[in-house]
């Protein structure tokens, strides 16, 4: 099971922001890769505690993974669950660190020139109920920017491929030698040396591409995915941002959703409330016929097991809750209301609740059990 993201950071949940950001650059101090040279285990702990101050860090995020936990953000939220390199720590989180690592700026594993990374894209996709329950396979057209045929590159001028401009300053300590990143390539080491016309500055051209994306079944409203590599593209021998992908939940006309679990309305007439009968209803697998019986309780409620949503985590499928609403008509004719006129005083429309017809606060009880 994946590791809790506030004992990963040693906090309480209750934890500040400002206690979140304290403990988070503790932990990558510790474990930062210039401190570990070749530790694998220390890596793992620095990328560990990235990715729960990515969350826990942004507002948003955490109030999802306080409700949801990690299957908030299953399939790619945040870093997509531990798939992450150290130049997006580097990128997104160097400024935690302040002068730790030299010159406020992280020197990656050693330092020197870094690979780039293309921005990342975002887009909505609409899914409706049954594609939720099903799963579903996408295909979104997608506008990014991709490196221009004819484009090349040369070594940067400025710090000769190095990504990196060493400065030296005179300090009561002595002389300090400190590493920035590149301003003129950006710590690529890289410079345009041509491209085509229609290119931007950076050698890149914009262009529409279909992407394919699988949605896994159980996929939660506001649950970000992601598509590795298929975000903008960097300059040089960069590496590509990601497809970042917002899930939208579509309402049905006849079916509520509360987490694994859905709700159906059913109507039925008096008479069939009495005699018993069956109906036709709505499923996220199609329509099935279920049995009402003789003598059903209006507010009765008749469980389908595993008819519901699955897990995104794989644990099994929610149920459908069919609530059963007895109908009682508001016109009646001289005749109709002549028979339940003869109806009051007899025994048997006089109200008699069983031990198994349940109180309101009990059916309540039964949903969430």
């Amino acid at each position: 099971m994946k590791e809790d993201y506030y004992d990963i950071l040693g906090i309480a949940k209750g934890a500040t922001a400002t206690q979140i950001k304290k403990a988070y650059r503790k932990k990558a101090i510790e474990f930062h890769p210039d401190k570990n040279p070749d530790d694998h285990k220390a890596e793992d702990m620095f990328k560990k505690a990235a990715e729960a101050y990515e969350v826990l860090g942004n507002e948003e995020k955490r109030a999802k993974y306080d409700r949801y936990g990690h299957q908030a953000f299953e399939g790619g939220g945040g870093f997509g669950g531990g798939g992450m390199n150290m130049d997006d720590i580097f990128s997104q989180f160097g400024d935690i660190f302040g002068g730790f690592g030299g010159g406020g700026g992280f020197s990656g594993f050693g330092g020197g020139q870094r690979r780039m990374k293309g921005s990342n894209l975002r887009i909505r996709v609409k899914l409706t109920l049954e594609e939720i329950a099903n799963g579903a396979d996408k295909k979104i057209k997608v506008k990014r920017k991709t490196l221009a045929k004819g484009t090349t590159y040369k070594t940067c001028s400025t710090c000769n491929g190095q990504g990196q401009v060493m400065r030296v300053t005179n300090t009561i300590l002595g002389r300090m030698q400190t590493a920035t990143t590149c301003n003129t390539c950006g710590g690529s080491g890289q410079m345009i040396d041509s491209k085509p016309a229609d290119a931007d500055a950076d050698g890149m051209k914009a262009s529409e591409e279909t992407v394919s994306i699988k949605i896994p079944a159980g996929v939660v409203e506001g649950m970000q995915l992601k598509v590795s590599g298929k975000g903008n593209d960097a300059p040089g021998d960069g590496i590509p941002g990601d497809l970042l992908v917002l899930i939208e939940e579509q309402e049905h006309d006849t079916l509520k959703r509360e987490g694994d679990n859905l709700h159906y309305d059913l109507y039925v007439s008096i008479p069939d409330a009495i005699l018993g009968t069956s109906k036709e209803i709505d499923t996220v697998t199609g329509k099935v016929r279920i049995k009402v019986e003789e003598g059903t309780q209006s507010g009765k409620i008749l469980r389908l097991r595993g008819k519901g949503i699955p897990s995104i985590n794989g644990y099994g499928k929610g149920d459908l809750l069919v609530h059963v609403n007895v109908w009682t008509p508001k016109d009646l004719n001289k005749e109709q209301k002549e028979f339940f006129d003869r109806m009051v005083d007899n025994e048997h429309f006089e109200p008699k609740p069983q031990t198994e017809d349940k109180s309101f606060f009990d059916k309540v009880k039964d949903m969430f059990s």
